[in-house]
């Protein structure tokens, strides 16, 4: 069963009963891939809040309902992000909204990455696909409040060069001296200059001290 998250600043708000959230654009990651920005509305006059792993129960009105990760930056409660996979008739909805538009929003539910265990440790987070989405808001707020944690490291791994979910992020990310990023892919062509092979493969390439570390995981089973 379903339980809603505890969120101090939205007493009034009844998980069971979508309210409506304003299409503010649609970002195409990859060819099957999207990133749904939306305006949520306020609560009692607060902004929508959740924290880093947590998901929404998204409506498209007339066609139905879709559990998704949050992949938003915590900190910016004005702005709320769903990276999509779309793999059926819902999801292929969500990626025809239009600017302006309206889509049916419950939540957040879910239990959060435990952020407050993590702090002063190393952090190593390991995503495999679809998998990052869930673990950006994690980054995000790593990065926000750096001076809390040790070493950062993220394990990226994907199919091919084309399935990377936000490279331009990755990009940034990996020019951050006290954020160590390493990505793979699956397979590729003559054109990939990184590791090739599954994303654990990654693991013998960095130190990890399990006494000090704490790690986040997310993506397919084979991982």
């Amino acid at each position: 069963m379903m339980e809603p998250a505890i969120i101090p600043n939205q007493p009034n708000l009844d998980p069971m009963i979508p309210v409506p959230a304003i299409v503010r654009r649609i970002v195409w990651e990859t060819d099957d891939t999207f990133t749904l920005f939306l305006e949520p509305p306020l609560f009692d006059g607060m902004p929508f809040s959740f924290e880093p792993g947590q998901f929404n129960m998204l409506y498209a009105f007339g066609t139905g309902e879709a559990a998704i990760s949050i992949s938003s930056d915590p900190g910016k409660p004005g702005s709320l992000a769903h990276t999509i996979h779309r793999v059926g008739t819902v999801t292929s909805s969500f990626s025809k909204l239009k600017r302006g538009e309206m889509i049916g929003l419950r939540g957040p539910f879910g239990r959060s990455w435990p952020m407050k265990q993590a702090e002063g440790m190393d952090v190593c987070i390991v995503a495999g696909g679809i998998g990052l989405a869930p673990l950006r808001p994690v980054i995000y707020s790593i990065l926000k409040h750096r001076k809390k944690f040790a070493r950062l490291t993220l394990l990226y791994g994907a199919r091919t060069p084309l399935d990377l979910l936000y490279r331009v992020e990755l990009e940034q990310w990996n020019k951050h001296d006290d954020f160590e990023v390493l990505i793979t892919v699956d397979r590729s062509d003559s054109s990939w200059k990184g590791h090739i092979g599954v994303v654990t493969n990654l693991l013998s390439y960095i130190k990890l001290d399990a006494r000090s570390t704490i790690a986040m995981v997310c993506g397919p089973e084979i991982m």
